[in-house]
């Protein structure tokens, strides 16, 4: 089970991204949510025996981001949800959190691209209530990304910025300009993020 799995996951996230048709909208989120199903099931049943923080928060963000999924067509719903995803998944790194000078410089382009990225989103909303919850977003997925690399974690660390880069892909094409295959282009590194962030719990066995 735990060798089939990953492939399954790949195969579901194939199905959803590239073959399924855009409606009805309950299959479509049926099957956009079972790769993350999945990923939780592969979280499970891959936990150590010795068992930290990290591993239960990753968890529960996984969850957060199931019904982030689902939700999303009531974007403040799915945002918040995806918020609180994110919220477990730094709380998770945080324990583990390595100081490096290096390592922690990387602060730097992240704040400069998360103010590039907010700056250009909020001077393109039409609706100006969504502004605090995008603006809290983008900081708290920037700080989950954040404490992800100073985990010292390649894994956690590749995935955290995939989502930084899903989720810039979404929200762009959202609110400011078309890209064109933003859907095929946000939910490849979806998936690719989240495996990666349940992949990486295997590393933290002290």
């Amino acid at each position: 089970m735990k060798k089939v799995l990953p492939l399954l996951i790949l195969l579901t996230a194939i199905f959803y991204i590239f073959i399924l048709p855009e409606s009805p909208l309950a299959i479509k989120l049926l099957f956009k949510a079972l790769p993350m199903v999945l990923m939780i099931i592969y979280a499970l049943i891959n936990l150590p025996k010795q068992r930290f923080f990290i591993h239960y928060a990753v968890v529960i963000g996984l969850i957060f981001s199931l019904i982030g999924d689902v939700t999303l067509h009531w974007f403040v719903i799915g945002l918040s949800a995806f918020l609180l995803g994110h919220i477990f998944y730094m709380a998770g790194f945080i324990t583990k959190f390595k100081p490096s000078l290096v390592r922690g410089m990387t602060i730097v382009p992240l704040v400069i691209y998360s103010y590039i990225l907010g700056n250009g989103i909020l001077n393109s909303l039409t609706d100006s209530s969504l502004s605090f919850p995008i603006t809290l977003y983008i900081i708290v997925i920037s700080a989950m990304a954040w404490t992800a690399i100073m985990t010292r974690n390649l894994y956690a660390a590749i995935g955290a910025v995939l989502f930084v880069i899903s989720d810039s892909i979404l929200a762009w094409n959202l609110f400011v300009t078309t890209i064109p295959l933003s859907s095929i282009l946000v939910m490849s590194t979806y998936y690719s993020a989240q495996f990666l962030i349940v992949f990486s719990l295997r590393s933290y066995d002290s």
